[in-house]
């Protein structure tokens, strides 16, 4: 295993980049935490075994309680971790678990809590600064009456970690140092948290990510010069589209791409049935489409057909599939991830999400942007600023009753 050390203070060379040319693009750490993900992944999986007695201890008597409800929550790249989980979480634990991004549930949440519910609360953030992270907590804490909190952070010294010392039924999960991004977009802090969460609850198994890292290092190989050659195309808009895991995969790309380019490069995701519903309307022959398709049977049959009537529209630019296998698809460009026919569709976000964060940092250098400090005008910040946390006033009536 590669010793953090190293990860954190040798940067890779991206193919035809040297780690002096990174440097002086203003890409060293965000092109150091793309590639090192892979490496990262088995630390965080031994991290997950050393700690499986405290957390299969805290998290097997709540699981146990078949009214629990899981609300999975945090800001930005954070808010669509559990987007991405979510939906396979909820069919593994058989039971009801929601998507609740901090940023809803801070502004509403008479809308989204309900008192009589028991609640799991499970709160991503890199640094665990941001104000909603706390405040999200706090709301749970004092609106609903059963309430228990998994905090998984990059973040030891953050807010959110401390503020488990407060918590009447919580646990924090501290990742390696190295997931804490120095760069501007969450790239290492996104996949490690999810991976995290996933062998936590069991939505992917502990010995399975071996394999998992080595087909990361295969993705990448392929995905550099995919990712230069369409980068070279310098295509105005991009789309990202996926189906109900994937479809938090093609949010969070679609961040990325927006974040690192800052802003320069219009991105869109979208579901893949919702996108003939207008959004469409975007492509043109400046346009990337790229779509995730699912390893479930059923939905993949409708990632297919829109795969397939793209190449037929022939309107954009290039339409690009990431998929486990492409027996099935038609003629087109693809990135394929070998021996992951059988994945669940959270493995298959770990894997496209390596693609998105190269294309967008390949983007982002042709553009003469800085990945590192992509936003010269700081009017976005690595930890979000200017947010006021104001008092709850429930207008005279609690949240609703479950």
């Amino acid at each position: 295993m590669t010793p953090e050390s190293e990860l954190h203070t040798q940067p890779d060379d991206f193919p035809g980049l040297t780690a002096a040319e990174l440097a002086q693009y203003g890409a060293a750490w965000t092109a150091r935490e793309i590639a090192q993900q892979p490496d990262l992944w088995l630390q965080v999986a031994q991290l997950v075994r050393v700690q499986h007695s405290n957390l299969d201890g805290f998290l097997a008597p709540l699981l146990a309680n078949p009214a629990l409800r899981v609300v999975l929550t945090g800001a930005g790249t954070s808010a669509f971790i559990g987007d991405c989980l979510a939906p396979a979480l909820a069919l593994h634990l058989g039971r009801r678990v929601d998507a609740v991004a901090t940023t809803d549930l801070v502004t509403g949440p008479q809308l989204r809590l309900q008192s009589d519910t028991p609640t799991l609360l499970v709160s991503f953030a890199r640094s665990g600064n941001s104000p909603e992270s706390v405040a999200a907590v706090d709301l749970v804490e004092h609106l609903v009456h059963e309430s228990h909190h998994l905090i998984v952070t990059c973040n030891a010294d953050g807010a959110l970690a401390a503020c488990t010392q407060r918590l009447r039924n919580g646990r924090v999960v501290v990742l390696p140092d190295a997931t804490n991004d120095r760069g501007f977009a969450m790239t290492s802090s996104f996949s490690s948290m999810l991976l995290v969460a996933a062998l936590a609850f069991g939505v992917i198994a502990s010995g399975t990510v071996a394999q998992l890292s080595r087909a990361g290092r295969a993705v990448m190989a392929a995905a550099h010069p995919l990712a230069q050659r369409l980068a070279l195309r310098r295509y105005e808009r991009v789309v990202y589209l996926g189906s109900n895991a994937l479809r938090g995969l093609a949010a969070e790309a679609a961040l990325k791409l927006l974040e690192l380019t800052d802003g320069r490069t219009v991105a869109v995701s979208d579901s893949v049935l919702g996108f003939r519903h207008g959004p469409k309307t975007i492509i043109n022959d400046r346009t990337l489409v790229v779509v995730a398709l699912t390893n479930d049977r059923y939905a993949r049959a409708y990632d297919r057909d829109l795969l397939a009537e793209l190449e037929r529209d022939g309107r954009a630019g290039t339409v690009l599939a990431l998929t486990s296998t492409g027996d099935d698809l038609p003629a087109g460009e693809r990135l394929q991830f070998d021996g992951m026919e059988h994945a669940n569709d959270t493995v298959l976000v770990l894997l496209g999400a390596l693609f998105a964060q190269i294309y967008a940092l390949r983007q982002s250098l042709l553009l003469g942007v800085t990945p590192d400090r992509p936003n010269a005008a700081g009017v976005v910040n690595r930890v979000v600023q200017g947010v006021t946390i104001h008092r709850w006033q429930p207008a005279g009536r609690d949240v609703p009753r479950g």
